[in-house]
């Protein structure tokens, strides 16, 4: 279903990776993930996407195979290096219309692309983006700016994370119902599991992505994130679970408040809703973006 795909971030000295379906004529989505993922991780959803979109899966720095650079080079930088990718292959698709959809981490990539020039998407849908509030991003700046990042509690959590088990059966047993995949289909779990571990130098399997480049990205902010969402001219789907972070629903609300051209939507399931039921957010995805093409 998936080919895999590569392009050099010349300026930086490493390689983005990623996977795409083969180009059919169809409209193309381009999918973010969220910190910590891949984008393999949510082929329960993107096999019900399949059969209407072709799809292109964007592995952030440090993410999936992606190489992880020297140091993380920030949320806006990221952003706009996924545009760049995509960009670089998007005449393989033909001349058909572009959507984007990302998920947390990858949906507030995914707005700061919608807010640069000439960004190629007709439409987006953001799932359960992590939009940080302007007193809470003012806060996460100043830490990261003085040094103390890694003192927020996602930071601290993700440093706490396990990074290795004996084989996949038994990162399975260990994650299964815990913490983050709660309430994960098994279906979903299983991609997580196969895609983003990988075997280990001295045996058994490793998280793709190293904890520290998780609590990398937890303390730090994407820049200029409100007057970014004020400037999308493209139609725009919030969605976010109910049992989400706290933060995630009053700033969606506020998005929406701020650009028309955004709308918000709550669904039953918490911050991975679309990993505990796949085939209702596709039908909800698939809708939304239908309704241009």
């Amino acid at each position: 279903m998936f080919h895999p795909w590569t392009h050099t971030a010349g300026a930086y000295g490493f390689v983005l990776r990623g996977w795409l379906t083969p180009p059919a004529g169809r409209p193309v989505i381009h999918f973010l993930h969220g910190n910590g993922f891949c984008g393999r991780v949510y082929e329960p959803l993107l096999r019900w996407l399949a059969a209407d979109f072709d799809l292109w899966l964007s592995d952030v720095q440090g993410h999936g195979d992606s190489d992880p650079g020297k140091a993380f080079l920030g949320w806006n930088r990221n952003a706009a290096l996924a545009l760049e990718a995509f960009a670089a292959h998007r005449a393989a698709f033909g001349e058909v219309p572009c959507h984007a959809v990302g998920h947390s981490f990858g949906g507030v990539l995914t707005a700061l692309m919608l807010a640069r020039p000439a960004q190629p998407f007709q439409r987006a849908v953001l799932l359960d983006p992590v939009l940080f509030p302007p007193g809470m991003l003012a806060a996460a700046t100043l830490l990261e700016t003085l040094g103390l990042g890694r003192h927020t509690p996602l930071a601290r959590a993700a440093r706490r994370r396990r990074t290795h088990w004996p084989d996949r059966a038994a990162a399975f047993a260990a994650l299964r119902g815990r913490g983050t995949y709660r309430g994960w289909r098994d279906e979903a779990l299983q991609a997580f599991v196969e895609h983003a571990l990988r075997e280990g130098p001295e045996g058994g399997v490793e998280l793709k992505c190293h904890p520290g480049r998780e609590a990398r990205i937890f303390g730090s902010a994407p820049r200029r994130l409100w007057s970014s969402l004020a400037r999308i001219d493209t139609p725009t789907l919030i969605v976010h679970g109910r049992r989400t972070m706290p933060f995630v629903a009053p700033a969606a609300a506020r998005a929406a408040r701020l650009n028309p051209r955004i709308a918000v939507r709550t669904v039953e399931g918490g911050h991975c809703f679309m990993q505990e039921d796949p085939e209702t957010s596709a039908r909800l995805i698939r809708a939304f973006l239908r309704d241009a093409t």
